[in-house]
């Protein structure tokens, strides 16, 4: 009776924290900026069919601010798409986003699962039930399974084709089966590659060499399924794209590709040491310490010859394009995100062994599994502790966010006519997006703004010399900015928005909030988040005249 309940529980758990995850830390960061904008255009402007390059230029947030390389808009277009049918339901612009994202989160929550499935009969079901608990449990991939990345759209994707891969390896070479989830798993990531990330062609080819090398596929499959991926990336990205950036014919990731890696532009963000993603980025991603340490290595060297095989078969390729991509002087973790779910699967593996040798007689399986299963549960409620503390700590990053919709809050009822406002850099960075805003009248809106008495602008300038011109600010009834002494004129303070400024170590004797358990637990010592002031909401003093 219990375990059909404990599956269901598990099935549902990683959407579950998804989502949770979503509605705690519902803003956006300018890395997800380019995607977020254009669902919202998608949504709210529609596609035009005739005076494109006009419509565009006064709607479209990207003609405005297009970034160093253009961007694909398909992932974008698809989820504006999907998410069109249930726009009706909402009752306020900002659910548009949190539909957005969710619609987003659940297809990599679906993927993840249909990994699940993978494992369960590539290690066993009871492996598979370490490896949700482990997934659940990794803060990166369950923060931003929902957010608008380029890797988050190719996450899904790659994660599906891993499923297809593991489950090749269950039968042998020459068999239907084989064959077929192998062309799925490299029409899949090939797709990816063409329209999201150019890196996952590394990806892919350390897992066709070596299928390749231990003689598992042909080139007769691998290069139809190739091809087949590669035309229809190209024709959908080169379609979309050429239409919506108005420049023919337009691969965005091709561009993207010659300029950060070619060109080298990408290290004007920054360079980390080669050993970056192991020493540090590997760890942080699958944060559970025993899933290095302990598990992984039980996986390939204790178990079955056939679960250690299947083990190789994920780790090998993983690790090697790991080891490829370090050459790149810029490093983020997120650009080999790709490899946490098999990664995660061969930790399960593992896992699942010594859970069940703790059930066995003499010193090894009573002692060793025993003492090493406690641990790995501990771990594992560690690891959803750790990865709450850090959704806490994330969800105070959006400051720009936060002072919006509160700005909207303290002035909509008292506002009428037009109300401009101006939104400097850090609120655009950290929260602001056109989702926010309170949309135009005659847009797809679910806000009767017709009928509203007003109409709100926003204005983003980011010219220094005419920020510092008095007379520019004299148009604003509102502004939100990082610090009021960089906004000329006389202006009334409504609110401050603070956010996430590092943590605080309290000494011995501090009084405060935690006394109970720092005078019993911690004698004295303590950590508590440091918050300063990150956005300011101004008002234009009244009685000056502001243009109507």
């Amino acid at each position: 009776m219990m375990e059909p309940l404990y599956d269901a529980f598990l099935t549902l758990l990683i959407p579950s924290v998804i989502l949770l995850h979503l509605f705690v830390s519902p803003y956006t960061k300018v890395e997800e900026s380019f995607n977020i904008q254009a669902a919202h255009d998608i949504l709210t402007y529609g596609i035009p069919t005739s005076d494109v390059a006009q419509y565009l230029n006064q709607n479209y947030d990207h003609v405005s601010f297009p970034g160093s390389v253009p961007r694909t808009f398909t992932g974008a277009l698809v989820l504006a798409g999907l998410s069109k049918p249930w726009t009706g339901w909402l009752t306020a612009p900002e659910q548009r986003q949190l539909l957005v994202r969710a619609i987003l989160g659940l297809f990599n929550a679906g993927a993840l699962l249909s990994l699940r499935n993978a494992v369960a009969r590539t290690f066993g079901p009871s492996a598979s039930k370490w490896y949700v608990l482990f997934q659940a449990s990794q803060f990166h991939i369950i923060y931003y399974a929902s957010r608008t990345l380029p890797n988050m759209y190719a996450f899904g994707m790659t994660t599906i084709a891993m499923r297809s891969y593991m489950l090749a390896n269950l039968y042998e070479p020459n068999h239907y089966w084989s064959k077929q989830y192998i062309r799925q798993a490299v029409f899949l990531m090939t797709l990816a590659g063409v329209v999201f990330r150019s890196e996952i062609a590394i990806f892919l080819a350390t897992h066709l060499i070596y299928l390749l090398l231990r003689r598992r596929a042909s080139l007769k499959t691998i290069i139809p399924a190739g091809l087949v991926g590669a035309a229809l990336g190209l024709a959908a990205t080169v379609s979309v794209d050429s239409f919506f950036w108005q420049k023919f014919p337009l691969w965005p990731e091709l561009v993207g590709f010659y300029y950060n890696t070619i060109l080298g532009k990408s290290s004007e963000w920054g360079v980390s040491p080669w050993d970056y993603y192991f020493t540090n980025a590997l760890p942080k991603l699958l944060l559970n310490p025993l899933t290095i340490g302990i598990c992984t290595p039980t996986a390939i060297t204790i178990i079955t010859s056939a679960s250690r095989s299947r083990s190789f078969a994920l780790l090998i390729p993983s690790i090697s394009f790991i080891g490829i991509y370090s050459l790149l002087p810029h490093k983020e973790w997120r650009f080999i995100i790709y490899v946490v779910p098999s990664l995660t699967a061969v930790a399960a593996a593992g896992a699942d062994w010594i859970w069940k040798q703790r059930l066995r007689s003499g010193w090894f399986g009573k002692y060793v599994c025993g003492m090493l299963s406690m641990a790995l549960v501990l771990s594992v409620l560690l690891s959803f502790l750790t990865s709450s503390l850090l959704l806490a700590v994330s969800s105070l990053n959006y400051p720009g966010g936060e002072a919006l919709t509160r700005l909207h809050s303290l002035a909509y009822a008292n506002s009428s006519g037009v109300v401009k406002v101006h939104l400097d850099n850090l609120s655009c960075q950290t929260g602001v997006t056109r989702f926010l805003q309170l949309p135009p009248p005659g847009t797809d809106s679910i806000l009767d703004t017709e009928s509203a008495p007003t109409v709100w602008v926003y204005d983003k300038t980011e010219d220094e010399s005419t920020l510092l011109d008095p007379s520019f600010w004299t148009q604003f009834n509102y502004a939100l900015a990082e610090s009021p002494a960089r906004v000329p004129g006389s202006w009334d303070v409504l609110d401050i928005i603070y956010g996430f400024s590092g943590v605080r170590l309290l000494k011995p004797g501090y009084a405060g909030l935690e006394e109970f358990a720092r005078r019993h637990v911690t004698k004295g010592w303590w950590l508590r988040l440091r918050m300063e002031p990150k956005v300011w909401i101004l008002q234009q003093e009244r009685g000056r005249d502001l243009p109507s």
